[in-house]
């Protein structure tokens, strides 16, 4: 049993680098955050946007695994430190400016990946990648919709995946 959470805990670590190794592979390459720095002319921090950046997904890794354990809402409220209807409205303000910021965000991705795929065609001209295009973009969406048939039909987004 104990080889089994070894196991378990070595496969999650890895699995994690592996996102998270994606989620800022995607960042550099489309040069997200160059870009915000050179839109609002403050090149010089740009150490702090790749910072606040590792952050963000620091901290949207620990909200999202141990939800129990870092609910604000619910301490608040089980305290009585600020009352019930106070904490809903200081609760939506915060939620319309995630809403804002991860909207900007979003848009802002969508853009910079949209100016990449016009790099995708001469790319692969480039490696001469002439025949099989259309099975190679075939095969990926046949194995994407298997992944969400698997996903959806073991009900997965309920317990998990245990």
């Amino acid at each position: 049993m104990l080889i089994r959470y070894i196991f378990l805990t070595i496969f999650g670590i890895c699995a994690g680098f592996f996102v998270s190794g994606g989620v800022f592979t995607v960042l550099l390459s489309v040069g997200l955050i160059p870009r915000f720095a050179d839109k609002t002319h403050t090149a010089n921090k740009i150490f702090l946007y790749e910072e606040m950046v590792v952050l963000g997904v620091l901290l949207g890794t620990l909200f999202s695994v141990f939800h129990e354990g870092l609910s604000i809402g619910e301490w608040v409220r089980d305290s009585g430190i600020i009352k019930e209807e106070t904490w809903n409205i200081i609760g939506n303000i915060f939620l319309f400016f995630y809403g804002i910021f991860a909207g900007i965000f979003d848009g802002c991705l969508a853009l910079a990946i949209a100016e990449m795929l016009d790099s995708i065609p001469i790319f692969m001209r480039r490696i001469q990648f002439r025949k099989g295009l259309g099975i190679v973009i075939l095969a990926m969406a046949i194995g994407k919709m298997a992944g969400s048939l698997i996903y959806f039909a073991n009900q997965i987004f309920l317990h998990g995946g245990s």
